[in-house]
C-alpha cells in the first residue's frame, strides 16, 4: 500500500487524560471550542483593538502598549443605557466607533467619548448600508429601498407596492458571491440597487410546524422548466431623485447579474452578466447615468460552467486597472491583471491552486493572497509585485491561516490553527516578520483522551493522489482490529474540513472505538476545476471509485478490521450511502444514510434547488437524446435496490426542501420490502440539518446503537 504521511499527528499524553468525549458535550460542549480575541484594526490606524474585562482595548503596533479607549461605564453613559457588556462594533475611521442597538446607528467619537452623529431607522428598516462618502444610510423596509441622510432624514427612493417587486436586496438566493441588493458609489452620489421581479415565479407552500395547529407559508421558487426571477439593476441619483435602469440584456432577462463593482470616478458600473445555463458570463462596462452599455469587456465560456464569486478590485494608484478572479482560464481560481478596456496586462497568480485575494496596497506596488499551492490541506498567505510577478510567502506555520491587513499594508493580523494548534494569532509585518504573538489559544481539549488524527494521500485507481484524513481511536493499539467507518463528505462540492458538528463529530466516533476513514474524493474545491466539475453529470462515476479506492486501501491496515466495516454520509454522502448500498459487493455490514437522494427523478422533480438540479444532473430524465442526463438517471441509487443486502438507517428532516424527506422514507421502504433491516428517523422540526441540541443528542444515540449493533458486534474472522 502506498502511504504518503503529510502532516503531524495529533497527539497528546494520554496519561494525563482521564476523561472521555460524551454525546451530550459534543452536542453542547462549547467550552470544547478554541476561544479566541476578535481583533481589529482601529479603523485606518495601525492600533489593534478588542474587548477584555476593562472594556475597549487598543494595542500599539510597536511597542505593544496597551490602553482604554472606552469601559462599558463609559458607554452606558454616552448612550443612556444600561449595558452589562461590550456590544458588537466596528470602526468607521481612526476616531469613530459604530454601534448598533435598537434600531439606531450611533457614530461614536472615542477621544471626546461622546456621539458624533446617530441614524435612527424606522420600525421594519433591514439591509442597512453605508456611504462614507455621502454619510448616508441606505435601507430596505419590505419590498422597497430607502435612503437617510445625514441629518436623520428619509427619502424614498422605490415605492413598488406590488409585493412581487423586492428592491435592495439578495437576488439569486445569494450565489455567486451575491451577499447584498445595496451598492453606493464611491462618491456617494449615486445608489446602485438589485430589482428582482417574481411575477412570474411559481409559489412553493411551506409548513410552518411552530404554530399550534400548523400553516402554510409561501416562498416563490423557480420549478423545473419554469420561469425565474428577473434580476435587473438600478442606480438612483441623490440630485434629481431619479433611477435609471442599466441596460442588460445579454441573455434575456432570466440571468444572473453578479461582480456589481462602481468605477473609482463613480461613472461607470461592471457587472458579470452570467447565462441562466451558468457557462457563458460577459464583463460588461455601463455609463451610470444613462444605463447604456459601454461595452463588453471580454467573455467566459466553459463546457461546464463559469462560476464568478467577487467583483472587480481597481489599483488605488491606477484606476485604468483592475483585478479580477476566475477559474476559468487556467484549471485553479487566480486573479488577472486587466485594464478597463478588458485588455489582460498579465497574470498575477501563476498558481496552480486556488486563490483568494486578500489586498492591494495602495502603492500598486504589491496584491497579497492566500493560496493552497504549498498544500491542499493548508491555506497560506503571498504576497505578488504587480510589475514584476515575483512573489514571496508571508506564512510558514502549517495550518489554515486567515488574514486581516491593516489599511496601509503595513501589518497584518494572523489567525491561524492546524490539527496541532486550536489557535495561534500573530502581528506580522507585511515583509512576514513576526513582530509578537497577540494570543495563544490554549488547547480546550486538553483533559478529554482524544484520538489520533493523520493526513495523507492514497493513489486513486486513476493514478491521481487522493488526501485523506484517518481518525483512530483513544487509547489506539496498533495490534488491535478496530471497527472502521468510511465518511461520505457532502456538497457534493464541500472539502473535508476542520469542522465540529453535532452529527459528524469524529472523536465522537473515535471514542466509541471507530477507525474513520474520510477521503477527499473527486468533487471537492481546493485541488483544480477539473477535480471540482468531475462529479458534475457524474455521480455514480469517479467519485464512487474514489471511495472504493480509499476503504480497500484502509483495509489492507493490520489494525482495521475489513469484516466490521461501516459506511456512513449526508447530504450528497447521503447519497453516496444509497448508491453504495447496491455496489458494494458485501464490503459494508451497515450503512447510515441522512438527508440523501434516494431517486433521483424524484430529486429533479421535488427540489428548491432547480438551478442546481439542471445542472448537477445534465438536465431532465425525460430528455431521451441528453446523454449526460441519462447517465445521471441510470445511476440513481433506487434503480439498484435489488443489490441491498446491507442493514441500513435512514434519517431525514421533514423541513429539508432542498432534498424531500419522502426520499428516506422511500429508501426504507424498499430495504423492508426487500427484507433488508432497516430503521427511519424523521425529525418533523429539522431542515438540511439537525439544529436543535436535544435533537442532536437523539442523533448521536440512535447513530451508533446502529452501528454498534450491525458493525462492532458483527463476526470477525
Amino acid at each position: 500500500m502506498f502511504l504518503a504521511i503529510i502532516g503531524l499527528s495529533m497527539m497528546f499524553d494520554l496519561s494525563a487524560q482521564k476523561k472521555v468525549l460524551t454525546m451530550e458535550e459534543a452536542v453542547m460542549g462549547y467550552h470544547l471550542y478554541p476561544r479566541s480575541k476578535y481583533i481589529q484594526w482601529q479603523g485606518d490606524k495601525n492600533q489593534l483593538t478588542y474587548l477584555d474585562r476593562e472594556g475597549l482595548m487598543s494595542e500599539s503596533v510597536d511597542k505593544g502598549e496597551k490602553k482604554v479607549l472606552l469601559t462599558v461605564a463609559e458607554l452606558n453613559k454616552i448612550l443612556g443605557a444600561e449595558l452589562k457588556g461590550f456590544p458588537n462594533f466596528s470602526w468607521l475611521d481612526a476616531n469613530t466607533l459604530v454601534i448598533a442597538r435598537q434600531g439606531t446607528v450611533y457614530h461614536i467619537d472615542v477621544v471626546k467619548k461622546q456621539v458624533k452623529q446617530k441614524f435612527t431607522f424606522p420600525k421594519g428598516a433591514a439591509n442597512e448600508t453605508y456611504s462614507k462618502a455621502g454619510n448616508r444610510y441606505a435601507y430596505t423596509i419590505g419590498n422597497n429601498l430607502y435612503y437617510m441622510d445625514e441629518r436623520g432624514n428619509s427619502y424614498t427612493v422605490t415605492a413598488d407596492e406590488d409585493k412581487n417587486i423586492v428592491n435592495g436586496q439578495v437576488v439569486s438566493r445569494n450565489e455567486f458571491g451575491i451577499t447584498g441588493g445595496i451598492f453606493w458609489s464611491p462618491d456617494g452620489k449615486k445608489l446602485g440597487f438589485y430589482r428582482k421581479d417574481e411575477s412570474q415565479v411559481t409559489n412553493f407552500p411551506l409548513l410552518d410546524i411552530n404554530t399550534r395547529t400548523g400553516e402554510l407559508k409561501e416562498i416563490k421558487y423557480p420549478m423545473a422548466g419554469m420561469k425565474s426571477e428577473l434580476v435587473s439593476l438600478g442606480v438612483y441619483d441623490i440630485a434629481s431623485a431619479k433611477t435609471i435602469f442599466l441596460d442588460v440584456n445579454d441573455f434575456g432577462r432570466e440571468q444572473y447579474l453578479t461582480g456589481i463593482t462602481w468605477a473609482p470616478e463613480s461613472d461607470m458600473v461592471y457587472i458579470q452578466v452570467l447565462n441562466r445555463g451558468q457557462n457563458h458570463m460577459r464583463l460588461n462596462k455601463y455609463d451610470a447615468s444613462t444605463g447604456k452599455l459601454i461595452a463588453t469587456l471580454f467573455e467566459e465560456k466553459s463546457n461546464t460552467y463559469v462560476e464568478p464569486q467577487s467583483g472587480l478590485v481597481f489599483l488605488a494608484n491606477n484606476p485604468k486597472q483592475f483585478i479580477y478572479s476566475t477559474n476559468n482560464r487556467d484549471g485553479f481560481m487566480n486573479l488577472y491583471l486587466h485594464d478597463v478596456n478588458g485588455k489582460l496586462i498579465r497574470r498575477l497568480t501563476d498558481v496552480d491552486a486556488d486563490v483568494e485575494f486578500v489586498a492591494a496596497d495602495a502603492a500598486g506596488k504589491y496584491v497579497y493572497y492566500l493560496s493552497s499551492e504549498i498544500s491542499p490541506v493548508e491555506k497560506q498567505l503571498f504576497r505578488v509585485e504587480v510589475k514584476s510577478g515575483k512573489k514571496n510567502r508571508l506564512t510558514t506555520e502549517e495550518g489554515w491561516h486567515n488574514i486581516t491587513m491593516s489599511g496601509d499594508c503595513a501589518y497584518f493580523i494572523d489567525n491561524y490553527s492546524s490539527i496541532k494548534v486550536p489557535r495561534n494569532v500573530d502581528l506580522t509585518t507585511n515583509a512576514g516578520k513576526v513582530v509578537r504573538r497577540l494570543q495563544e489559544v490554549e488547547n480546550p481539549n486538553k483533559d478529554y483522551n482524544f484520538g489520533e488524527i493523520t493526513l495523507g494521500t492514497i493513489k486513486a485507481d486513476d493514478g491521481s493522489d487522493l488526501y485523506y484524513r484517518l481518525i483512530k481511536p483513544m487509547d489506539f493499539d496498533p495490534n488491535k482490529k478496530y471497527p472502521t467507518l468510511l465518511f461520505c463528505e457532502g456538497g457534493p462540492q464541500s472539502p473535508v474540513s476542520q469542522f465540529w458538528s453535532y452529527r459528524w463529530n469524529f472523536q465522537i466516533m473515535a471514542a466509541n472505538d471507530y477507525i474513520i476513514v474520510a477521503p477527499n474524493r473527486r468533487g471537492l474545491p481546493g485541488f483544480g476545476v477539473e477535480w471540482n466539475e468531475q462529479i458534475s453529470g457524474d455521480y455514480g462515476g469517479q467519485c464512487m471509485k474514489d471511495y472504493f479506492t480509499a476503504i480497500d486501501e484502509m483495509a489492507k491496515e493490520p489494525y482495521v478490521d475489513n469484516d466490521r466495516l461501516g459506511c456512513v454520509g449526508a447530504s450528497f454522502g447521503g447519497f453516496s450511502v444509497y448508491w453504495l448500498a447496491g455496489h458494494h459487493d458485501k464490503r459494508f455490514k451497515a450503512f447510515i444514510a441522512h438527508d440523501g437522494i434516494f431517486n433521483m427523478e424524484m430529486q429533479y422533480l421535488e427540489t428548491e434547488e432547480k438551478w442546481f438540479a439542471n445542472w448537477d444532473m445534465g438536465g431532465a430524465y425525460w430528455e431521451k437524446q441528453n446523454p449526460v442526463a441519462q447517465r445521471t438517471f441510470a445511476n440513481s441509487p433506487h434503480l439498484f435496490v435489488e443489490k441491498w443486502d446491507t442493514p441500513i438507517l435512514c434519517i431525514h428532516g421533514e423541513k429539508d426542501y432542498r432534498i424531500l424527506a419522502n426520499q428516506a422514507m422511500a429508501a426504507f421502504d424498499a430495504a423492508v420490502m426487500r427484507g433488508v433491516p432497516a430503521e427511519l428517523l424523521v425529525y418533523p422540526d429539522e431542515n438540511h440539518w439537525v439544529l436543535k441540541p436535544q435533537n442532536g443528542v437523539l442523533w448521536q444515540r440512535t447513530f451508533f446503537e446502529w452501528l454498534d449493533k450491525w458493525v462492532k458486534k458483527a463476526p470477525s474472522k
